[in-house]
Protein backbone atom coordinates (compact mmCIF):
# COMPACT_ATOMS: atom_id res chain seq x y z
CA UNK A 1 0.00 0.00 0.00
CA UNK A 2 1.43 3.32 -1.02
CA UNK A 3 0.55 6.07 1.39
CA UNK A 4 -1.33 9.12 0.14
CA UNK A 5 0.73 10.98 2.74
CA UNK A 6 4.31 11.80 1.71
CA UNK A 7 6.18 10.14 4.56
CA UNK A 8 9.50 11.78 3.74
CA UNK A 9 7.86 15.18 4.21
CA UNK A 10 7.26 14.28 7.86
CA UNK A 11 10.96 14.30 8.78
CA UNK A 12 13.69 16.91 8.61
CA UNK A 13 16.26 14.25 7.66
CA UNK A 14 15.71 10.87 6.01
CA UNK A 15 17.01 7.47 7.09
CA UNK A 16 20.57 7.27 8.37
CA UNK A 17 21.13 10.90 7.36
CA UNK A 18 19.20 11.68 10.56
CA UNK A 19 22.05 10.37 12.71
CA UNK A 20 23.65 12.69 15.23
CA UNK A 21 26.66 14.66 14.06
CA UNK A 22 29.58 12.18 14.39
CA UNK A 23 31.81 14.81 15.97
CA UNK A 24 29.30 15.40 18.77
CA UNK A 25 28.77 11.67 19.30
CA UNK A 26 32.49 10.91 19.45
CA UNK A 27 33.16 13.73 21.91
CA UNK A 28 30.51 12.34 24.26
CA UNK A 29 31.58 8.69 24.01
CA UNK A 30 35.24 9.58 24.56
CA UNK A 31 34.42 10.96 28.01
CA UNK A 32 32.53 7.89 29.22
CA UNK A 33 34.21 5.39 31.58
CA UNK A 34 35.59 2.17 30.13
CA UNK A 35 33.48 -0.87 30.94
CA UNK A 36 34.98 -3.37 33.37
CA UNK A 37 32.78 -6.43 32.87
CA UNK A 38 35.16 -9.07 31.41
CA UNK A 39 32.28 -10.64 29.50
CA UNK A 40 31.93 -7.52 27.35
CA UNK A 41 33.95 -8.62 24.34
CA UNK A 42 33.01 -5.62 22.21
CA UNK A 43 31.73 -2.38 23.71
CA UNK A 44 31.38 1.15 22.37
CA UNK A 45 35.05 2.14 22.61
CA UNK A 46 35.87 1.54 18.94
CA UNK A 47 32.48 2.50 17.49
CA UNK A 48 31.84 -1.07 16.39
CA UNK A 49 28.60 -1.92 14.63
CA UNK A 50 27.21 -3.90 17.58
CA UNK A 51 28.11 -4.97 21.10
CA UNK A 52 29.17 -8.53 21.90
CA UNK A 53 28.63 -10.22 25.28
CA UNK A 54 30.22 -13.55 26.22
CA UNK A 55 27.82 -16.27 27.42
CA UNK A 56 30.20 -19.24 27.44
CA UNK A 57 33.31 -20.42 25.61
CA UNK A 58 31.28 -21.33 22.52
CA UNK A 59 28.60 -18.64 22.51
CA UNK A 60 28.39 -14.85 22.56
CA UNK A 61 25.45 -12.52 21.99
CA UNK A 62 25.60 -9.76 19.37
CA UNK A 63 23.31 -6.84 20.24
CA UNK A 64 22.41 -3.70 18.34
CA UNK A 65 19.66 -1.11 18.02
CA UNK A 66 18.85 0.98 14.96
CA UNK A 67 15.92 3.21 14.04
CA UNK A 68 15.35 6.23 11.84
CA UNK A 69 12.87 8.49 10.08
CA UNK A 70 11.17 7.67 6.73
CA UNK A 71 13.54 7.48 3.79
CA UNK A 72 10.88 6.56 1.21
CA UNK A 73 7.20 7.40 0.94
CA UNK A 74 5.83 3.85 0.74
CA UNK A 75 5.29 2.65 4.34
CA UNK A 76 5.81 -1.04 3.57
CA UNK A 77 9.15 -0.29 1.92
CA UNK A 78 10.11 2.00 4.81
CA UNK A 79 9.55 -0.90 7.19
CA UNK A 80 11.61 -3.24 5.04
CA UNK A 81 14.51 -0.80 4.80
CA UNK A 82 14.49 -0.15 8.55
CA UNK A 83 14.62 -3.89 9.25
CA UNK A 84 17.39 -4.57 6.72
CA UNK A 85 19.41 -1.71 8.19
CA UNK A 86 19.07 -2.99 11.76
CA UNK A 87 19.97 -6.56 10.78
CA UNK A 88 23.09 -5.32 9.03
CA UNK A 89 24.93 -4.54 12.27
CA UNK A 90 24.70 -8.18 13.36
CA UNK A 91 25.90 -9.45 9.98
CA UNK A 92 28.83 -7.02 10.09
CA UNK A 93 30.02 -8.67 13.32
CA UNK A 94 29.89 -12.16 11.80
CA UNK A 95 26.74 -12.96 13.77
CA UNK A 96 23.44 -14.69 13.00
CA UNK A 97 20.36 -12.65 13.97
CA UNK A 98 17.87 -14.62 16.05
CA UNK A 99 15.42 -12.19 17.69
CA UNK A 100 14.33 -8.56 17.63
CA UNK A 101 12.15 -5.95 19.30
CA UNK A 102 10.54 -3.18 17.29
CA UNK A 103 10.85 0.52 18.10
CA UNK A 104 8.02 2.78 16.92
CA UNK A 105 7.50 6.52 17.03
CA UNK A 106 4.22 7.50 15.39
CA UNK A 107 2.23 10.75 15.22
CA UNK A 108 -0.94 10.53 17.29
CA UNK A 109 -3.25 11.67 14.49
CA UNK A 110 -1.68 9.69 11.64
CA UNK A 111 -3.55 6.87 9.90
CA UNK A 112 -3.05 3.52 11.75
CA UNK A 113 -3.14 1.78 8.36
CA UNK A 114 0.22 3.41 7.61
CA UNK A 115 1.68 2.00 10.82
CA UNK A 116 0.36 -1.44 9.97
CA UNK A 117 2.12 -1.38 6.61
CA UNK A 118 5.39 -0.20 8.19
CA UNK A 119 5.30 -3.05 10.69
CA UNK A 120 4.32 -5.56 7.99
CA UNK A 121 7.25 -4.44 5.86
CA UNK A 122 9.69 -4.84 8.74
CA UNK A 123 8.26 -8.24 9.64
CA UNK A 124 8.72 -9.47 6.06
CA UNK A 125 12.46 -8.78 6.22
CA UNK A 126 12.83 -10.22 9.70
CA UNK A 127 11.13 -13.38 8.46
CA UNK A 128 13.48 -13.49 5.48
CA UNK A 129 16.42 -13.33 7.91
CA UNK A 130 14.84 -16.03 10.15
CA UNK A 131 14.89 -13.50 12.96
CA UNK A 132 11.88 -13.60 15.28
CA UNK A 133 10.09 -10.40 16.29
CA UNK A 134 9.24 -10.79 19.98
CA UNK A 135 7.44 -7.50 20.58
CA UNK A 136 8.44 -3.88 20.88
CA UNK A 137 7.68 -0.44 22.24
CA UNK A 138 5.90 2.57 20.78
CA UNK A 139 5.57 6.25 21.67
CA UNK A 140 3.79 9.30 20.24
CA UNK A 141 6.20 11.51 18.28
CA UNK A 142 6.02 14.36 15.80
CA UNK A 143 8.58 12.66 13.54
CA UNK A 144 7.74 9.13 12.44
CA UNK A 145 10.40 6.65 13.62
CA UNK A 146 10.84 2.93 13.09
CA UNK A 147 13.53 0.33 13.70
CA UNK A 148 14.60 -2.62 15.78
CA UNK A 149 16.80 -3.82 18.60
CA UNK A 150 18.30 -7.04 17.26
CA UNK A 151 20.05 -9.89 19.07
CA UNK A 152 22.26 -12.39 17.29
CA UNK A 153 24.71 -15.14 18.14
CA UNK A 154 28.36 -15.61 17.23
CA UNK A 155 31.23 -17.88 18.27
CA UNK A 156 33.54 -15.83 20.54
CA UNK A 157 36.56 -16.68 18.36
CA UNK A 158 34.83 -15.75 15.10
CA UNK A 159 33.80 -12.16 15.79
CA UNK A 160 34.41 -9.63 13.04
CA UNK A 161 35.43 -6.19 14.31
CA UNK A 162 35.69 -2.85 12.57
CA UNK A 163 39.31 -2.72 13.74
CA UNK A 164 42.21 -4.96 12.80
CA UNK A 165 42.99 -3.94 9.21
CA UNK A 166 46.61 -4.66 8.29
CA UNK A 167 48.95 -3.03 5.77
CA UNK A 168 48.58 -4.75 2.43
CA UNK A 169 44.92 -5.70 2.95
CA UNK A 170 42.46 -5.25 0.11
CA UNK A 171 39.32 -3.21 0.83
CA UNK A 172 36.21 -4.98 -0.48
CA UNK A 173 32.77 -3.36 -0.67
CA UNK A 174 29.45 -5.02 -1.47
CA UNK A 175 26.83 -2.44 -2.57
CA UNK A 176 26.61 0.68 -4.72
CA UNK A 177 26.55 4.05 -2.96
CA UNK A 178 24.39 7.13 -3.26
CA UNK A 179 21.24 6.46 -1.22
CA UNK A 180 21.61 9.75 0.65
CA UNK A 181 21.69 12.04 -2.36
CA UNK A 182 18.91 10.10 -4.09
CA UNK A 183 16.57 10.26 -1.10
CA UNK A 184 17.41 13.92 -0.58
CA UNK A 185 16.41 14.48 -4.20
CA UNK A 186 13.21 12.52 -3.47
CA UNK A 187 12.26 15.00 -0.75
CA UNK A 188 12.50 17.71 -3.42
CA UNK A 189 10.60 15.62 -6.02
CA UNK A 190 13.80 15.46 -8.10
CA UNK A 191 14.58 11.73 -7.95
CA UNK A 192 13.91 9.66 -11.07
CA UNK A 193 11.95 6.43 -10.80
CA UNK A 194 14.98 4.51 -12.09
CA UNK A 195 17.35 5.84 -9.44
CA UNK A 196 14.81 5.41 -6.65
CA UNK A 197 14.01 1.85 -7.72
CA UNK A 198 17.70 0.89 -7.76
CA UNK A 199 18.36 2.47 -4.36
CA UNK A 200 15.28 0.85 -2.79
CA UNK A 201 16.25 -2.57 -4.14
CA UNK A 202 19.65 -2.26 -2.48
CA UNK A 203 18.31 -0.81 0.77
CA UNK A 204 15.80 -3.67 1.12
CA UNK A 205 18.48 -6.29 0.44
CA UNK A 206 19.68 -7.73 3.73
CA UNK A 207 23.42 -8.23 4.13
CA UNK A 208 23.02 -11.90 5.02
CA UNK A 209 24.27 -13.06 1.61
CA UNK A 210 27.32 -10.79 1.80
CA UNK A 211 28.11 -12.06 5.30
CA UNK A 212 27.71 -15.65 4.06
CA UNK A 213 30.23 -14.94 1.29
CA UNK A 214 32.77 -13.63 3.79
CA UNK A 215 32.07 -16.58 6.11
CA UNK A 216 32.66 -19.03 3.26
CA UNK A 217 36.06 -17.46 2.67
CA UNK A 218 36.83 -17.56 6.40
CA UNK A 219 35.89 -21.22 6.78
CA UNK A 220 38.39 -22.16 4.10
CA UNK A 221 41.21 -20.85 6.26
CA UNK A 222 41.10 -22.69 9.64
CA UNK A 223 43.72 -20.24 10.84
CA UNK A 224 42.43 -18.57 13.99
CA UNK A 225 44.01 -15.39 15.27
CA UNK A 226 43.15 -13.16 18.19
CA UNK A 227 41.58 -10.58 15.84
CA UNK A 228 39.19 -13.14 14.38
CA UNK A 229 39.16 -15.75 11.69
CA UNK A 230 41.79 -14.99 9.04
CA UNK A 231 41.89 -13.82 6.26
CA UNK A 232 39.11 -11.42 7.26
CA UNK A 233 40.81 -8.76 9.36
CA UNK A 234 38.08 -6.11 9.77
CA UNK A 235 34.46 -5.62 8.70
CA UNK A 236 31.93 -2.82 9.07
CA UNK A 237 28.67 -1.84 7.42
CA UNK A 238 28.62 1.54 5.75
CA UNK A 239 25.64 3.57 6.95
CA UNK A 240 25.11 7.08 8.27
CA UNK A 241 28.75 8.20 8.46
CA UNK A 242 29.34 7.42 4.78
CA UNK A 243 32.18 5.48 3.18
CA UNK A 244 34.89 7.81 4.48
CA UNK A 245 33.43 8.11 7.97
CA UNK A 246 33.36 4.36 8.45
CA UNK A 247 36.73 3.97 6.72
CA UNK A 248 38.15 6.42 9.26
CA UNK A 249 36.96 4.21 12.13
CA UNK A 250 38.52 1.14 10.52
CA UNK A 251 41.82 2.84 9.79
CA UNK A 252 42.24 4.30 13.28
CA UNK A 253 41.98 0.89 14.93
CA UNK A 254 41.67 0.80 18.71
CA UNK A 255 41.60 3.91 20.85
CA UNK A 256 45.14 5.39 20.80
CA UNK A 257 45.45 5.15 24.58
CA UNK A 258 44.69 1.42 24.64
CA UNK A 259 47.53 -0.81 23.45
CA UNK A 260 46.22 -4.02 25.02
CA UNK A 261 44.74 -5.34 21.80
CA UNK A 262 47.90 -4.92 19.75
CA UNK A 263 45.84 -3.38 16.95
CA UNK A 264 47.68 -0.45 15.41
CA UNK A 265 46.30 2.37 13.26
CA UNK A 266 46.73 2.10 9.50
CA UNK A 267 46.03 4.33 6.52
CA UNK A 268 43.73 3.69 3.56
CA UNK A 269 44.05 4.44 -0.13
CA UNK A 270 40.62 4.51 -1.77
CA UNK A 271 39.86 4.42 -5.50
CA UNK A 272 36.73 6.47 -6.09
CA UNK A 273 36.27 5.02 -9.60
CA UNK A 274 36.18 1.45 -8.27
CA UNK A 275 32.83 1.92 -6.51
CA UNK A 276 29.48 1.21 -8.10
CA UNK A 277 27.12 4.20 -7.93
CA UNK A 278 23.35 4.04 -8.14
CA UNK A 279 21.79 5.34 -11.37
CA UNK A 280 21.26 9.07 -10.93
CA UNK A 281 23.46 9.35 -7.83
CA UNK A 282 26.28 11.18 -9.60
CA UNK A 283 23.81 13.60 -11.16
CA UNK A 284 22.05 14.13 -7.82
CA UNK A 285 25.35 14.98 -6.15
CA UNK A 286 26.32 17.24 -9.05
CA UNK A 287 22.97 19.05 -8.73
CA UNK A 288 23.59 19.71 -5.04
CA UNK A 289 21.11 17.31 -3.40
CA UNK A 290 23.31 17.01 -0.33
CA UNK A 291 21.85 16.16 3.07
CA UNK A 292 22.81 17.76 6.35
CA UNK A 293 24.28 14.40 7.33
CA UNK A 294 26.63 14.51 4.35
CA UNK A 295 27.85 17.96 5.37
CA UNK A 296 28.39 16.78 8.96
CA UNK A 297 30.37 13.78 7.72
CA UNK A 298 32.55 15.96 5.52
CA UNK A 299 33.30 18.35 8.38
CA UNK A 300 34.14 15.46 10.71
CA UNK A 301 36.44 13.53 8.35
CA UNK A 302 37.93 16.46 6.41
CA UNK A 303 41.03 16.83 8.58
CA UNK A 304 42.13 13.23 8.01
CA UNK A 305 41.08 12.69 4.37
CA UNK A 306 42.67 14.11 1.25
CA UNK A 307 41.68 13.87 -2.41
CA UNK A 308 43.84 13.78 -5.49
CA UNK A 309 43.34 16.93 -7.54
CA UNK A 310 41.61 15.07 -10.38
CA UNK A 311 38.82 13.59 -8.18
CA UNK A 312 35.60 15.38 -9.30
CA UNK A 313 33.61 17.18 -6.60
CA UNK A 314 30.52 15.00 -7.04
CA UNK A 315 32.52 11.87 -6.18
CA UNK A 316 34.06 13.58 -3.17
CA UNK A 317 30.53 14.31 -1.97
CA UNK A 318 29.34 10.77 -2.62
CA UNK A 319 32.07 9.28 -0.47
CA UNK A 320 30.74 11.39 2.44
CA UNK A 321 27.11 10.57 1.58
CA UNK A 322 25.16 8.91 4.45
CA UNK A 323 24.10 5.44 3.37
CA UNK A 324 21.03 3.66 4.64
CA UNK A 325 21.20 -0.15 4.74
CA UNK A 326 24.53 0.14 2.93
CA UNK A 327 27.05 -2.52 2.00
CA UNK A 328 29.72 -4.28 4.03
CA UNK A 329 33.27 -2.91 3.87
CA UNK A 330 35.95 -5.49 4.68
CA UNK A 331 39.73 -5.53 4.97
CA UNK A 332 40.86 -8.84 3.45
CA UNK A 333 44.32 -10.40 3.29
CA UNK A 334 45.67 -9.45 -0.16
CA UNK A 335 46.21 -13.03 -1.35
CA UNK A 336 42.55 -13.78 -0.60
CA UNK A 337 40.98 -10.76 -2.32
CA UNK A 338 40.15 -12.52 -5.60
CA UNK A 339 38.72 -15.54 -3.78
CA UNK A 340 36.69 -13.20 -1.57
CA UNK A 341 35.07 -11.57 -4.59
CA UNK A 342 34.41 -15.04 -6.06
CA UNK A 343 32.85 -16.25 -2.79
CA UNK A 344 30.60 -13.20 -2.68
CA UNK A 345 29.55 -13.86 -6.29
CA UNK A 346 28.55 -17.42 -5.37
CA UNK A 347 26.12 -15.85 -2.91
CA UNK A 348 24.76 -13.42 -5.47
CA UNK A 349 26.72 -10.40 -4.23
CA UNK A 350 28.85 -8.19 -6.47
CA UNK A 351 31.89 -7.37 -4.39
CA UNK A 352 34.40 -4.80 -5.58
CA UNK A 353 37.92 -4.03 -4.50
CA UNK A 354 37.77 -0.30 -3.76
CA UNK A 355 41.14 0.34 -2.17
CA UNK A 356 43.94 -0.97 -0.02
CA UNK A 357 45.35 -0.67 3.47
CA UNK A 358 48.85 0.78 3.90
CA UNK A 359 51.13 1.55 6.83
CA UNK A 360 50.10 4.52 8.96
CA UNK A 361 50.92 7.85 7.39
CA UNK A 362 49.41 11.27 6.77
CA UNK A 363 46.77 11.64 5.46
CA UNK A 364 44.88 8.85 7.19
CA UNK A 365 42.77 8.37 4.05
CA UNK A 366 43.81 9.26 0.52
CA UNK A 367 41.20 9.16 -2.26
CA UNK A 368 42.55 9.01 -5.78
Amino acid sequence: MASALKLTAMAKAAGCAAKLNPAILESVLRRLPRQTDPNVLVGFETNDDAGVYLVNEDLALVQTVDFFTPIVDDPFLFGQIAAANALSDVYAMGGRPISSLSLVGFPENADPAILEQIIRGGLSKMNEAHCSVLGGHSIRTDDMLFGYAVTGTVHPKKIWRNVGARPGDALIFTKPIGTGVITTALKKNKASSQSLEAAVKAMTTINGAAAAGFAELAEKSNNLSKEGLAPIHAVTDVTGFGVLGHAREMALGDAPSDKRSGIEPTSFEIDYAAFAYFPGAIEAARDGHLSGGLKNNRAFVAECAEFAEDVPQEFRDLLFDPQTSGGLLAAIAPDSAAECIAALARHGVQGRQVGRVIAKRSPLILVK
